[in-house]
């Protein structure tokens, strides 16, 4: 559906997009993630075609954006972080305006405009001033414009931004629904939208790609790092790291003692799953094992590896 071939992006010295390579399948719900600054908003410009790409290649349904952007434009719905929305038109005008710029004959933009009314749950607000509008309901105003001709492909660039954690959940039960039927591609910085929403997620960070895996995969794969907690009775902090210490793969041990219970927190990076190994040295002590689990790696934990600076 959509080819991104090296494509990068300069604003002066700074570079703001670094030659990053990725395809977006047909029907797939993509997230891209990324700190402030990362090149998150500036690819989306490019694909939508608002900036010209310093260089690299972006195919849409085979057409190059270079000599087809027309047509591309065609196929896409863009919502920008801030809706470009008239505040003194009434929210019914200004979708009867959007409709009429995309061409949409009377029939057809009387039946679009009660479906995206009821889609993006705008009928109580229909005949309101859209600047008397919560910012919610500007953001669904915004999405039923970005719908209106039924586009194949969804740009949204941090869709939930500002919104109150009702109206997030909201307009992710939207987006869950049109994505069912379409292509999305969407930026936030909220985790566990992007988690909940998300088939596959892209994290940039200074404008390179440093992942790219559905959530779970990505969870599961990232720098082979977890950690795994236990507690045990009757057993000194030095012995503790110096038998666990010494099976391969584990990085660093913490501990605490409170009342002779010893808890310990091992860090192990190892594609494989140590928890055999430990509990082998375990079993071969008398220590009283209490408590033995690995910590579920988070998606934020992984956000943050990933984008730190160092």
């Amino acid at each position: 559906m959509i080819h991104i071939e090296n494509l990068t992006k300069y604003y002066g010295d700074l570079c703001a997009v670094d030659q990053i390579n990725f395809d977006i399948h047909k029907g797939e719900i993509l997230g891209l993630l990324g700190p402030n600054g990362a090149g998150k908003t500036t690819t989306l410009r490019m694909l939508t075609g608002f900036l010209q790409p310093t260089s690299g290649t972006i195919r849409v349904k085979d057409l190059n954006i270079d000599e087809h952007l027309l047509e591309i434009k065609k196929t896409l719905g863009y919502l920008p972080e801030s809706a470009p929305l008239y505040h003194d038109m009434l929210a019914y005008d200004y979708l009867d305006f959007v409709a009429n710029i995309r061409g949409l004959d009377n029939k057809q933009k009387k039946n679009r405009i009660k479906y995206m009314a009821d889609l993006c749950g705008l009928n109580k607000v229909m005949h309101k001033p859209i600047g008397e509008l919560s910012k919610g309901f500007k953001q669904r105003v915004g999405l039923a414009h970005a719908l209106m001709d039924d586009p194949e492909i969804l740009i949204f660039d941090e869709p939930t931004s500002g919104l109150d954690p009702n109206q997030i959940v909201e307009i992710r039960e939207i987006i869950k629904r049109i994505g069912k039927e379409k292509t999305i591609i969407l930026s936030t910085h909220i985790l566990s939208e992007a988690e909940a929403t998300c088939d596959r997620i892209i994290i940039i960070n200074q404008g390179n790609i440093v992942a790219d895996a559905s959530p779970e995969n990505l969870k599961q794969s990232v720098s082979g790092k977890y950690n795994i907690n236990i507690s045990i009775r009757n057993v000194e902090t030095e012995i503790v790291k110096k038998v666990l210490g010494s099976i391969e793969g584990i990085e660093n041990i913490e501990t605490s003692a409170d009342d002779n219970i010893l808890q310990a927190k091992l860090t192990c990076r190892s594609s494989a799953d140590l928890r055999g190994d430990i509990y082998q040295k375990i079993k071969q002590t008398d220590w009283i094992l209490l408590e033995f689990h690995q910590e579920t790696q988070t998606l934020e934990n992984i956000f943050q590896e990933l984008t730190k600076e160092d």
